[in-house]
């Protein structure tokens, strides 16, 4: 991919994301999980003909909701990676469909932070950086408030000294 004079590359991104990151995800998946098992074990509770269909899958969903908030986040952590170059960000998330994504600095739109409630008890943040992409923006989750923070603003200064691109 070409931006003016430089050439942007595919190629792994080095920094990791924070380690808060995985004790913010695993709150995600047991969040996730309890809404349903709650649901099912008041149910078996109050209707005692089904009690046992109702409880039993309860119970399924809560060891495998836990068992997927203890192996999942810690597969993740090892596979997200990200960084920023004067060029452009760079991004791969997923594990079995890993995602890569380039976003030159002369295709960005606005660059966002976002600290949901969960996210804030973690003292983390989400930078979503926005482009002339149809695929969307691209999301560096699980950083650091500050580092988010300072990420925002260098990239803002980057972005503002970077001519825009023509094609």
């Amino acid at each position: 991919m070409r931006t003016g004079e430089r050439t942007v590359r595919l190629r792994p991104p080095k920094n990791t994301l924070d380690p808060r990151a995985v004790g913010w995800w695993r709150a995600q998946w047991l969040l996730l999980t309890a809404v349903p098992v709650a649901v099912l074990a008041v149910l078996g509770a109050l209707i005692g003909p089904a009690r046992f269909w109702l409880l039993l899958p309860a119970a399924v969903l809560a060891v495998l909701g836990v068992g997927c908030a203890v192996l999942f986040p810690l597969w993740w952590f090892r596979t997200h990676r990200w960084e920023v170059t004067d060029q452009a960000v760079y991004v791969r998330t997923g594990v079995l469909r890993q995602e890569w994504r380039i976003a030159p600095m002369s295709r960005i739109q606005t660059v966002d932070t976002v600290r949901g409630p969960l996210e804030q008890l973690y003292r983390l943040a989400t930078v979503t950086v926005t482009t002339a992409s149809a695929r969307g923006a691209v999301r560096i989750e699980g950083l650091s408030h500050e580092l988010a923070a300072e990420l925002a603003e260098r990239l803002t200064r980057i972005t503002q000294d970077t001519p825009g691109d023509a094609t």
